[in-house]
């Protein structure tokens, strides 16, 4: 696997963990420059877009301007992750899923789809219709089958920490240290991926900011990524578009105030070796991002 820029001499992983090669993942090259994932939620209660492309049209139509925006990849998902979020049956969410991923595949050809799901057979539905990889928000957890599906078709996944669920998550933010203990977390993750065959350069993370973490230590986790960073070396996808932490700092309660936060916010996360960053407002970050690549890379 190739490392981000400014990387090189980061304090070496476990022998388990032993820097993957050249990735293979289609229209990726890591470290050459920040990528973008649109955000496009199929789901009526999302934190901040529930509702607003819930049918497959308004999705198929909003995926078209994320793309046209500018952006690199497109995560659909049908179960919303907010704190709260009632949990979906496998039949619904597949049923929100699956005609948007089949519009877009033939609408937009070639673009990288992300399936954000914790279910497999969601996973492997999705994979089949034409979606390019899996991100579980439970890092592979809360269902058991979720890594040896991901091996079998031989996608990449993105492994993301969080505790619980997102209906139990707020009371699950208890940390000794909390750099520390996602890391172990991911790490822990990442060696039952390669376990059941998932190979190491389609392993992706993601630290999970804002998922059982408060707004305090969802700041120190994007201040000390660089930490994380150095211990796992691997394509490092960060989520902070609109979240709370931001409506914390700025005493802005309305997730669709949060666009200028979120650009500092992700400024930051470059800074600290992010590759991926899940946001909302493709346009809008496709300039911060372009100027933050150029000064920090």
């Amino acid at each position: 696997m190739s490392i981000p820029e400014g990387t090189t001499g980061a304090i070496a992983p476990q022998p388990q963990m032993a820097i993957a090669p050249q990735p293979q993942i289609p229209h990726f090259t890591w470290g050459s420059r920040t990528y973008l994932m649109g955000v496009l939620n199929v789901t009526p209660d999302s934190f901040s877009d529930g509702g607003r492309y819930a049918t497959a049209a308004r999705a198929c139509a909003q995926a078209l301007r994320l793309v046209e925006n500018g952006a690199d990849i497109l995560d659909i998902g049908g179960e919303s992750a907010r704190p709260g979020a009632t949990p979906v049956g496998l039949q619904e969410e597949l049923d929100r899923v699956m005609p948007v991923i089949i519009g877009i595949r033939e609408q937009l050809g070639e673009i990288p789809i992300s399936i954000d799901t914790t279910k497999s057979a969601v996973a492997q539905a999705a994979i089949e219709a034409g979606a390019t990889w899996v991100n579980d928000i439970s890092g592979g957890v809360q269902d058991p089958a979720m890594l040896k599906v991901v091996a079998q078709l031989g996608v990449p996944i993105c492994l993301m920490h969080m505790r619980g669920n997102p209906k139990t998550m707020r009371g699950l933010t208890e940390y000794q240290d909390l750099i520390t203990e996602v890391g172990d977390f991911l790490e822990t993750q990442i060696a039952a991926a390669i376990d059941c065959g998932v190979a190491q350069h389609n392993i992706i993370i993601d630290p999970g900011i804002g998922f059982a973490k408060t707004a305090n230590q969802s700041i120190e986790l994007l201040k000390k990524l660089d930490k994380l960073r150095a211990r796992l070396p691997y394509p490092l996808l960060i989520g902070v578009s609109r979240k709370s932490f931001i409506g914390h700092i700025l005493d802005r309660p309305n997730p669709l105030d949060r666009a200028w936060g979120t650009a500092a916010a992700c400024c930051v996360a470059i800074d600290r070796g992010a590759d991926i960053l899940r946001v909302h407002d493709v346009a809008e970050l496709q300039d911060v991002i372009k100027v933050a690549d150029a000064l920090i890379r």
